[in-house]
């Protein structure tokens, strides 16, 4: 089966700007969370899926990347310092354990299953706990393109209705899109990744059907023609836009509108420029 999105993970280098940016956007955007680690984030969710907007925190203890294990915070932190923008893909788990061991049966991982746990809060602004088991794909081939799964541990104390309604009516993210100079020569790592096989959509562009979503791969000009402004690693696999339902188009033009946020009209999307919203162009589409 091919598994869902379970969060985008969007670096920035000002934590706080970036959630009020989203506010404008019509999204309700969580209280700052801090990892063991020391990244910090800020989330946004959707049923079932969730943005993950994460920075750097003072003071921070980051370990490296050693052999056969993944270092989530050096990974933002090696981002950051290049761009800002979105830097992993992250898909569903129901056992990351057993999928690390796919993972490395497939030659496309060799690390670790990795547990943490933090302090969450609940919409009335008490403490949860929430934990979460990861298991890390590498492409060699893109440093700055991060893949992973996640298990939610204790998915009761995370998943809540109250956190899921925003000012734009968002509902479910619709499609990520990976700018890569040779599409086809992914496929076997994605499909390796996703469970999915590729459908090709235009040329040598493919495509990667996820459970409620998909995972278009694209060249860098296919993704200034379909979602405008991007900012593209023109030598090596970026992410560059994501997509997001919203129950009617002319509200969330409106929200934009009156928030000064600039967006350009896109087919039968609404997108806002990579420029202009931290590195990643942002479309809207209706339900």
């Amino acid at each position: 089966m091919p598994r869902r999105i379970d969060h985008l993970v969007v670096a920035v280098r000002d934590l706080d700007q970036a959630a009020n940016f989203y506010r404008r956007l019509g999204f309700q955007v969580g209280a700052r969370n801090r990892h063991p680690w020391g990244t910090e984030n800020r989330l946004i969710q959707l049923p079932n899926a969730f943005i993950e907007l994460i920075g750097i925190g003072e003071g921070a203890q980051i370990a490296p990347h050693e052999q056969g294990r993944f270092s989530f915070g050096a990974f933002v932190r090696d981002y950051l310092d290049h761009r800002e923008g979105l830097a992993m893909l992250v898909l569903d788990s129901q056992d990351a354990e057993a999928d690390a061991v796919l993972f490395a049966e497939k030659e496309i991982g060799s690390f670790e299953p990795f547990h943490f746990e933090r302090q969450g809060k609940k919409p009335d602004g008490s403490e949860t706990r929430v934990a979460f088991t990861l298991a890390f794909a590498r492409l060699e081939k893109a440093p700055r393109a991060g893949f992973f799964v996640c298990q939610q541990d204790y998915p009761e104390n995370f998943w809540n209705p109250a956190f899921q309604r925003h000012d734009n009516r968002a509902t479910a993210f619709a499609a990520v899109a990976l700018a890569a100079p040779d599409p086809e020569r992914l496929g076997g790592f994605l499909t390796a990744f996703t469970g999915a096989e590729p459908r090709s959509s235009e040329a040598h562009d493919l495509s990667f059907s996820l459970t409620g979503s998909h995972l278009d791969v694209i060249t860098p000009d296919d993704a200034a023609e379909i979602y405008g402004s991007v900012e593209a690693e023109m030598d090596q696999p970026s992410f560059v836009a994501f997509a997001v339902r919203v129950e009617d188009l002319g509200h969330q033009a409106k929200l934009m509108d009156g928030e000064g946020v600039p967006y350009q009209h896109i087919g039968t999307r609404l997108v806002v420029p990579a420029s202009a919203a931290f590195g990643v162009a942002i479309a809207f589409e209706e339900t």
